[in-house]
Order: C-alpha cells, then sequence, then structure tokens
C-alpha cells in the first residue's frame, strides 16, 4: 500500500521505513508535529521533540514532501484507553484539547493532498500509550498503522539497525549512566555502552524509557545522507543521578550518496522454537497414515433444541447474556441480514439495560453465523456499535436452524472504575501477532479475568493465511498468538505468572482433528487446562483452526487480618478430572479448574440417550455444589441430540434456574482423551 512515514527523525521511525520497504510499501510522504518556532523540546506524553530542526533534512534525505504542524494540544487523556468506548462518539472526535488531535488534523491534511495514501508508519516498539493514540487516529481516517517494531525485542532490534546499514547518533541523554559525552556518537558506538547500562540498572536498550533519543543522518532508503556541520550541547539539568542534554543542531548539509538498490534486513522468524515444534509435530501426524481420520457427511439438523427466549443473568460483578438470535423464527417476514444483526444487538442491549449496562461494559462475545460468506457483511454492522477498546470475540460458523443466521452470546463486566476493564487492542500491521483492524480487542481484562480473542493462524505482517494451505502452520500460529498476546498482557500487567482456565479448538474438518491434538503432546500449556476440541461448519477467512482461551491472572485478593487492608497475591489454581462409564455405552467426563473461591471453569462431556442416568452420577458425585457460582454456559451438541439438549442442562442444574445458555451445535465433539460426544458443556463462574 501506499503510505506516509510519521518522522520524528529518530532511529525507530526511519527503521520502521526499512520493514515497510521489504513488506512492499510505498513512500509518499512524510509527516512531523513539533513546538512552536523558538522552542527546541516539549513536554510531549506522545512525541519525540528534539531533533525537530533537522527533520527537513531527513524529509529531504527521503525525496519525499514533508507536512508539519505545531503541537497545541496537551496531555489531556492520560489513561491506557483514548476516545469514547461509545460508538456514536469513537469516530466523530477523540479528546478536545489533547495532543493526539494535533496528530489528527495533520493526518487530515496530508490525506487531503493524497487521498491514496492508505497507510502510516510509526516507529512505537513498547509504548501502548503512543501505540493506542496513533491506531485511533488511523481508524478515523480509515488508515492502517504500518508498525512493525511493535513488542519487538530491543536487544535484538539494536543490532538489527546496525547491521542494516543505519547511521543514527544520539542527540539527547537523559538516563542513568549517560553523560554529554556520548552525545553525538552513533548506534555502533553506543552498543555496547547502552548493553551494560541495560545489565547494570534494567535500561532500555533502545531508549523506550525516555533515556535517550536519537537522529537518523542516514539509511539505505535515504537519497542523500545528513552531514551536521555546526552543533552545540545544551545541558538542561546536570545531577548524580542522570544528565538531562541534547544536541543543538545549527546548521546541516545533504551530501549525495551512491543508490541503494538493495539491502539486507532481518526478518524476524514466523514462528518461536516452542511453535516449531507444534508446527513439526502437527505436521508428523498428517504424515502418519495411520493417524488419519475418514471424513464423515455433514449431519442434517434434526431438530432445533427447544430454548426460552434470550436470556441473563447477574452474578457478582457480572452479566450474562446467552442466546440472543432473531425472534421471528418462523419466518414471517424476510429481513436484511444487516437487519437481522442490528435486531441481535437491539436485543443485546436491552437485555444489558436491566442491569445499566450497554454492550461497551462487554468483555467477550461470541457470535455464530449460519454461513461465513456472511462475516464481511455482519462484521459491517458489527463495527457500528463499539468504540475504543471494544470486546474480545469469537466467531465461527455453525449449523444453525432456518431461518437462524446470527447468534451470539456476551459476558459483561460492571466496574467500579473506569480502569477495572482494561483492552488490549493492536490495530496496527506488526510481526507480533495479527492487527485486529476490526471491532474487537485482542484480549480483555476484568477482575483478573482475561478474555482472549479466538485466534487463526494469520501471518501477523500480512494479514492472510500461510500459502498454501498448511493445517501444521496454522495451528501453531494460533497457538503462537494466544502466548503472545498473554505475554505483553503480564509485562504491561505487573508481571503475573497466569494459567489458562478453558481451551477450546475449533475445526473447520474433522480429518484434521486428530493432529491439531498434537499440540497436547508438544507444548507446554498447563495440563489441569479444562480442553475441548470442536468441529464446525467453517471459521473466518476459511481457516482450519481457531483457538480460544479464558485466562487467569494467578492473582487473588487476600484481607490483612490486623488492618483490613486488601493485597492481591498469587494463588495456586486447582484441578480435577473425572471419567465414568456405563454399562449401557453411555460416559460423563468432568474437567474442572478452580482458583480458590475466586473462579472456576468446567468442561463436562457426555455421550448416550439416558439423561436419568447422567443426572445421577453427576449428582452422585456432589459436581452440582461447585457450579453454584456460574456465570454462564455453552451447550456444545451434535444433531443427533438436538431435541435432549436443553433437558440435559435443565436436568444437570437439578431443574434450578441454570445459568444463561447458548445452544452450539456442532459436527464433532471432542476432549483431549475421548472422541464422538454428544454433549459438552462449558462452563464459566467467578465470585
Amino acid at each position: 500500500m501506499k503510505y506516509l512515514a510519521l518522522l520524528s527523525g529518530g532511529k525507530d521511525s526511519c527503521f520502521n521505513l526499512l520493514h515497510c520497504a521489504k513488506n512492499g510499501h510505498e513512500l509518499i510522504a512524510a509527516a512531523s508535529l513539533g513546538p512552536e518556532a523558538g522552542k527546541e523540546e516539549l513536554d510531549s506524553y506522545l512525541y519525540q521533540t528534539v531533533g525537530q530542526d533537522a527533520i527537513e533534512f531527513v524529509a529531504r534525505a527521503l525525496d519525499v514532501p514533508l507536512y508539519r504542524r505545531v503541537i497545541t494540544g496537551d496531555a489531556v487523556e492520560q489513561g491506557s484507553e483514548y476516545g469514547s468506548r461509545n460508538a456514536k462518539d469513537a469516530t466523530a472526535r477523540g479528546v478536545e484539547g489533547d495532543e493526539t488531535e494535533d496528530l489528527f488534523a495533520l493526518l487530515s491534511d496530508v490525506k487531503s493532498h493524497h487521498p491514496e495514501i492508505q497507510g502510516v508508519s510509526v516507529g512505537a516498539i513498547l509504548s501502548n500509550y503512543q501505540r493506542v493514540r496513533v491506531e485511533h487516529v488511523c481508524r478515523r481516517l480509515e488508515l492502517t498503522s504500518l508498525c512493525y517494531l511493535w513488542n519487538r525485542d530491543q536487544g535484538e532490534l539494536l543490532a538489527e539497525m546496525i547491521d542494516a546499514g543505519m547511521q543514527a547518533i544520539i542527540i539527547k541523554v537523559a538516563g542513568i549512566g549517560l553523560t554529554t559525552k556520548h552525545l553525538g556518537k552513533t548506534l555502533a558506538e553506543m552498543h555496547p555502552t547502552l548493553l551494560k547500562l541495560n545489565q547494570q540498572y534494567g535500561a532500555h536498550i533502545c531508549g523506550e524509557g525516555g533515556e535517550y533519543e536519537s537522529l537518523t543522518l542516514d539509511c539505505p532508503l535515504f537519497k542523500h545522507r545528513i552531514v551536521l556541520t555546526d552543533v552545540e550541547t545544551v545541558i538542561h539539568s546536570d545531577n548524580d543521578f542522570a544528565t538531562v542534554a541534547f544536541l543543538r543542531i545549527k546548521k546541516a548539509v545533504l551530501e549525495p550518496k551512491p543508490p541503494v538498490e538493495a539491502f539486507d534486513l532481518k526478518i524476524p522468524p514466523l514462528l518461536d522454537d516452542p511453535f516449531i515444534a507444534i508446527r513439526d509435530a502437527v505436521s508428523a501426524s498428517q504424515e502418519n497414515l495411520d493417524s488419519r481420520t475418514e471424513r464423515r457427511p455433514v449431519p442434517v439438523m434434526i431438530k432445533e433444541p427447544i430454548v426460552d427466549d434470550v436470556q441473563s443473568q447477574k452474578y457478582g460483578p457480572w452479566v450474562s447474556v446467552a442466546n440472543v438470535q432473531h425472534r421471528d423464527l418462523h419466518h414471517v417476514v424476510e429481513i436484511s441480514i444487516e437487519d437481522e444483526v442490528t435486531e441481535c444487538f437491539n436485543i443485546l442491549q436491552a437485555s444489558l439495560s436491566e442491569y445499566d449496562l450497554d454492550v461497551s461494559n462487554c468483555t467477550n462475545i461470541n457470535i455464530f453465523l449460519s454461513s461465513i460468506d456472511l462475516f464481511a457483511r455482519i462484521n459491517a454492522i458489527y463495527s457500528t456499535f463499539f468504540g475504543s477498546s471494544p470486546p474480545a470475540r469469537a466467531c465461527v460458523a455453525l449449523d444453525l436452524p432456518h431461518p437462524i443466521r446470527v447468534r451470539l452470546d456476551c459476558i459483561a463486566f460492571i466496574e467500579s472504575n473506569r480502569g477495572d476493564r482494561q483492552a488490549l487492542h493492536v490495530q496496527g500491521l506488526s510481526y507480533w501477532a495479527p492487527a485486529n483492524i476490526g471491532p474487537y480487542s485482542q484480549a480483555i481484562t476484568a477482575k483478573e479475568h482475561v478474555f482472549i480473542s479466538g485466534q487463526i493462524g494469520l501471518i501477523p505482517s500480512q494479514l492472510s493465511l500461510p500459502s498454501p494451505w498448511s493445517l501444521a502452520t496454522e495451528t501453531a500460529l494460533a497457538c503462537q498468538h494466544v502466548a503472545r498476546v498473554v505475554n505483553v498482557l503480564s509485562s504491561s500487567g505487573g508481571g503475573w505468572k497466569g494459567h489458562a482456565q478453558a481451551a477450546l479448538y475449533w475445526v473447520s474438518d474433522i480429518s484434521d482433528l486428530v493432529h491439531v491434538k498434537r499440540v497436547r503432546d508438544t507444548f507446554p500449556e498447563d495440563p489441569r487446562t479444562p480442553t475441548l476440541y470442536l468441529v464446525v461448519k467453517a471459521l473466518p477467512k476459511e481457516a482450519l483452526v481457531e483457538k480460544q482461551v479464558l485466562y487467569h491472572t494467578g492473582r487473588c485478593p487476600v484481607v490483612d487480618e490486623d488492618d483490613g487492608e486488601v493485597t492481591m497475591q498469587s494463588g495456586e489454581p486447582t484441578s480435577e478430572q473425572k471419567y465414568m462409564n456405563f454399562a449401557d455405552g453411555s460416559a460423563l467426563h468432568w474437567q474442572a479448574w478452580h482458583l480458590e473461591d475466586e473462579s472456576h471453569c468446567a468442561i463436562i462431556s457426555v455421550k448416550g440417550e439416558d439423561i436419568a442416568l447422567t443426572t445421577n452420577a453427576f449428582n452422585d458425585a456432589n459436581m452440582l455444589p461447585k457450579l453454584k457460582r456460574s456465570i454462564s454456559v455453552r451447550l456444545f451438541y451434535v444433531p443427533s441430540r438436538a431435541a435432549s439438549a436443553i433437558s440435559l442442562c435443565k436436568s444437570l442444574f437439578a431443574n434450578e434456574k441454570y445459568p444463561p445458555t447458548t445452544p452450539i451445535p456442532c459436527r464433532f465433539i471432542a476432549t483431549g482423551d475421548a472422541d464422538d460426544w454428544d454433549y459438552a458443556l462449558c462452563i464459566i463462574g467467578s465470585s
């Protein structure tokens, strides 16, 4: 795509341009924000403003037009989110008076001159603050953020910059161990010092903590190199802890350089080592002819279980809404798919409003389609209901009974304070994990629960599936995406050691199921995690596998007996499994995960027609008391058991008011150790 470079002049913004070029994008223009005339530096939360005198030279070296704007706003909104979660506000405006709106005005101006521009190059490595705001602006302007350095290892990045021929110098120091003597030194000259400071003090190797700032004098994309002919050292403050000083660039010139036809650039490997092992294990399984499963005919839906209308329930700070779907099941009036989605969200909103909530309070939504061909049209309407920090989401196609084309459920969270619900919503293209340019976050964290969106095996830098089709690579990528989302959440959330509470693997071809199961033999995922494998009609983008995980940070509130103060401490989950086989061939399998009194998840798998037999065994095992705090239930069933699915659910919950339950027809249901279950219940509970 054609893109503009958001330039600070530093190493990161320029190095990202090399990756944009390697990924086939075409640079059209550059844009930069800086202080008003006479000010050399601003205390900006969002922009690097030192070195602005040289920005003009960087753009000229790149041989592209430069668009500039003065920063007039302040850091009005300093939280982890930017803009409104309300869809009606989100695309119309940001936060009045915030410096982010200066960027919106600047990029709007560039786009008016270059309407062909589709992307924006951003050099963010670690800053969620910067990334969130740039992506908010890009979304409003229908631009794609190109952020190939995002979440890369800083040690690797700095070495790659040097190896790629980046000539950047230090123009500001503000970190421990850095002094005026380091000003003007190149990255190569500073490399040993920066590594040493990282080891001694934990300083960020790439300066992500504000330790230093840089100016690029040459890189492979430059048509000319920049030569500084007159500079002055300015000391802002000098103390025993850290000197703050910068180079004032008084004069510079451009020198011609021979054209660079090609340049070497290290691209991060698609898979990390643990996930290469998954790919290889799945591939080896596919090569083993004995492990293949014969294809089965597509089952015919006999009858949809009779389910009450939309169901909802509040438990503590949680509200669940289930079985949201079109109400005219007799198909009296033909409506468009757009109207059907809108009706579903109106029903959802009406249910949430009973608890003084709206859709922006949702933490997770599961959306089920009758055909994956409807995905784009449904997504277009879905996106109109969410602004910033939308809920996590999983989407699959099912054999829904006619005339239903959309069914959904959700879990919402009642916040005491705005920060109680945290979103990870990365919308830029990178090598990290797939961008969620659409209306859902990679993950939502609330009350130590982490709802992770369903992950398919997209190549992050391209947002496309591997070509040719590869179950092995898709499975490995889906698992890696989940792991990388968890790692980012953990590192930004205090370094918690989390635990997977439940894992679902959605598969579109039954013959692939046995191979996907090899993940458990290869990947060091907690064997205590309740896991289910589900064969369904289709997955987004015609993917072969989708992984959906519910996580918990592992932290629990502990009350001090002396002063009553509440602190968060790490807890250790417990788990249990039970197998029951009966003479008539019926079976019951129970997988449960508990973290003290804070949270629980269970997957109950059932085989057989005798509901009374199953229920008695369930009660004899004293399982029901453990489910009293259940928030929601997803009820998976095969077509031959459609009529009895809800009866089973009611019976297992002793005919009490069972939690909101969404029926989900599947073509095949399996657990790690057994196949061909008739039903499975995935139950989520909390305090």
